[in-house]
C-alpha cells in the first residue's frame, strides 16, 4: 500500500460502514471474543454519530475511495475524572505494519491534551500484541483493573498514561 493520497482525517457519515467492518474483522483475525467487547458496541456500526460530543473525536485513515482503519478519543463512561479514553483504534491488514498506526496513536494522543485530558485510559486484548507494544513505549502502564463502565467485560488488558 502506498502512502500516497493515504490522509488521517475526521470521520464523516459516509465512513460508517467501512469502518465497522474493519473493527469486526479484526475481532475474527485476531481470536478476540466477540461479546463484551467493541465488536457489539452500539456505537460501532455508528462511529460517525457516536463521536460528535464535546471533547470527542474520531479519526479514519483512508484515501479518497476506502478507508483502512481509525481510532478516537472520548470521555471515559463511568468516571467523573477528567479522563478520557483512546477507543477502537483498529487498522486493516493493508496498511499494518507502515507506521500508520503509530501516527494515528500520536494524533489521538494530542487530541487528547488539546481537549484539556489530564490521563488517557484504554482497553485493549492481549493478542493485539504490536498496539500494545506501541501503548508501553509510549509511556502507558498497565492496571490490575479496568476503569471507568465500559461495558468491555472480555477486554484483559487495562493501561492508563498520565496527559499533563
Amino acid at each position: 500500500m502506498s502512502k500516497e493520497h493515504i490522509v488521517i482525517r475526521e470521520i464523516e457519515h459516509k465512513d460508517n460502514a467501512q469502518i465497522e467492518a474493519i473493527i469486526k474483522a479484526c475481532f475474527h483475525e485476531f481470536n478476540i471474543p466477540l461479546e463484551g467487547t467493541a465488536y457489539e458496541d452500539a456505537e460501532t456500526p455508528l462511529m460517525y454519530e457516536s463521536n460528535q460530543g464535546d471533547k470527542e473525536v474520531y479519526f479514519v485513515i483512508a484515501n479518497e475511495n476506502e478507508v483502512f482503519g481509525g481510532g478516537g478519543i472520548k470521555h471515559l463512561k463511568a468516571n467523573d475524572d477528567n479522563v478520557c479514553e483512546l477507543q477502537k483504534m483498529y487498522f486493516s491488514p493493508k496498511i499494518r505494519g507502515q507506521g500508520f498506526g503509530k501516527t494515528m496513536f500520536e494524533k489521538c494522543m494530542q487530541a487528547a491534551k488539546t481537549f484539556g485530558y489530564e490521563t488517557c485510559y484504554l482497553e485493549s486484548a492481549s493478542q493485539l500484541k504490536a498496539a500494545i507494544h506501541i501503548y508501553e513505549s509510549s509511556g502507558f502502564k498497565h492496571l490490575d483493573r479496568p476503569l471507568g463502565n465500559t461495558g468491555h467485560y472480555a477486554c484483559g488488558v487495562w493501561m492508563i498514561k498520565t496527559l499533563l
